[in-house]
């Protein structure tokens, strides 16, 4: 081989590697834009009686959609005596059934006759500083979504294993989907601290599918 073909092979070479570098590290770049698209159609506004909250249809399509929100979400209408709450997204409202609920840990299974896509529950354990996208309808306003961190991961809380992050929710974000940059769930966002500010809490998704084996 030339001198000239060698040098031109050591500068391809060293072109290939630096472009793989870079394809990794880009890899590793989180994309809220990315997993917002790929975790809405999953994500659902519910109203339940004079409340509205948010519920996500989990684990494979069937015959029908298994969904997860809040018990306090559907708690006026389960203590009622109904069952029947509705799904809306856009212009499509799907009814549901709520199916089974855990008032301790804030916990409720719901079951939708369409099919829909459902989140998978993320495996492994939740990090501080692991960045995540919340999904929901804050306020009704469906299809919301906000980014923030892990801050802490509590497992021995008196009420139970909880999710502590910083992204921005409100009332109607009940029941919402936190979400990894793999798109995959890590817990149900339940509630923020009153008088202080980036203070969100989340049920470990690891909770639910415990609870309800739907996952």
């Amino acid at each position: 081989m030339s001198k000239h073909n060698a040098d031109l092979a050591s500068v391809l070479t060293a072109e290939k590697t630096r472009t793989d570098r870079l394809e990794k590290q880009l890899a590793g770049v989180f994309d809220p834009e990315a997993v917002s698209s790929g975790v809405l159609p999953s994500v659902f506004r519910v109203r339940a009686g004079e409340f509205t909250g948010t519920a996500f249809s989990v684990g494979r399509k069937g015959d029908g959609a298994n969904l997860l929100t809040n018990y306090h979400v559907v708690a006026q209408v389960w203590t009622s005596g109904g069952k029947s709450v509705s799904l809306e997204r856009g212009s499509t409202k799907i009814t549901a059934s709520i199916v089974k609920v855990d008032k301790g840990k804030d916990l409720a299974l719901l079951k939708a006759g369409q099919k829909i896509a459902g989140l998978a529950p993320a495996g492994g354990e939740v990090k501080p500083g692991q960045q995540v996208v919340v999904v929901g309808a804050p306020l009704g306003l469906d299809d919301t979504v906000t980014t923030g961190v892990i801050s802490a991961y509590r497992p021995d809380d008196p009420d139970g294993a909880t999710i502590q992050f910083d992204a921005p929710i409100n009332p109607g974000n009940s029941g919402g989907p936190v979400v990894n940059a793999d798109k995959q769930v890590v817990g149900l966002a339940t509630a923020k601290a009153k008088d202080a500010e980036g203070i969100g809490l989340a049920i470990p998704i690891k909770t639910a599918c415990e609870t309800f084996a739907v996952c």
